[in-house]
């Protein structure tokens, strides 16, 4: 895999003639279960994202390493992966990035990356390591996925510090409902402590059938419960359930032992039809570049 192409790090000047590029929409997919979809949907919103044109990085920070594999790539062991982003400060961000498709990049991990936990509680600020490392390259791109480990642990504090929004990739079901529940009040206490603009988008439903009456009861269920909070105030209180759902497909299964994204594999699936239209809906529920700005822009004295 080569390296990202013609995209130097670092803020550029801006013509006096041209707008301001807005900073990159940072996107935190976290569910503390696993097997939910989640790296399956990091790939292929990445994937969809990067088909409409925007530069798109989506970073590995599971130690599964599975979001890898969807680009086919296994890391050798002497070879850096993100791992490097959090223990190695002479490693360019920079050169942990690979080039997977058109307008798509990746970072990689690797399994060592699970022994990082321990001695990140040792470092001071270690809640805000990915996004000083992550701000060297941030200019280099439109969107960035952060692919969270299935935990609530120092590796996804360290996500959610960096985002602007978190999407729930889950399947409709009551086990998973109550989890949810959890999983934001975790997002609510970094809001409050580390990172004020962090809001959640909703829910990504995974191997979705809707024929289920359990699924359209917890469907139901998930709509009414975000419903409760508008205007409250929470980082939730725009949350929707986000549609269209994943439908189950198999296609989805199979594209990754391929080492591609479901686009690359099988562009006329339900499952490539449902991740372009999710990454069209969550596309339209960003701020204009000119609100953008306007956020923030600093006072005049």
């Amino acid at each position: 895999m080569s390296r990202a192409k013609g995209a130097k790090v670092g803020a550029s000047a801006v013509a006096a003639n041209e707008s301001p590029k807005p900073r990159a929409r940072v996107i935190a997919l976290l569910n503390q279960k696993g097997g939910v979809g989640k790296t399956t949907s990091t790939a292929n919103l990445g994937a969809a994202f990067a088909l409409e044109g925007l530069r798109t990085l989506v970073v590995d920070l599971d130690p599964q390493s599975n979001l890898s594999l969807h680009f086919g790539h296994e890391p050798a062991p002497d070879q850096p992966t993100v791992r490097d982003l959090f223990m190695d400060v002479n490693a360019p961000a920079q050169s942990l990035v690979h080039e997977a498709r058109s307008n798509l990049w990746f970072i990689p991990s690797d399994t060592e990356l699970a022994l990082v936990e321990g001695e990140l509680a040792l470092q001071p600020d270690m809640q805000h390591l990915l996004s000083k490392r992550l701000e060297e390259v941030i200019d280099s791109f439109d969107v960035i996925l952060l692919d969270c480990p299935p935990s609530l642990g120092v590796l996804t504090v360290n996500a959610l510090t960096f985002a602007d929004e978190v999407v729930v990739p889950m399947q409709a079901q009551y086990l998973a409902l109550r989890g949810l529940e959890k999983l934001l009040e975790t997002v609510l206490l970094v809001q409050r402590a580390l990172n004020p603009r962090l809001q959640v988008a909703g829910v990504l439903l995974c191997m979705h059938e809707s024929q289920s009456s359990h699924g359209r009861a917890v469907v139901e269920e998930m709509d009414g419960y975000f419903e409760r909070f508008r205007t409250s105030g929470l980082p939730w209180q725009d949350a929707r359930v986000l549609r269209p759902a994943v439908r189950r497909n198999i296609k989805l299964a199979e594209a990754p032992s391929f080492g591609k994204t479901i686009f690359d594999y099988a562009p006329q699936c339900a499952g490539a039809a449902d991740y372009k239209a999710l990454a069209g809906a969550l596309r339209a529920r960003w701020p204009s570049a000119t609100e953008a700005i306007a956020v923030t822009a600093v006072p005049a004295a």
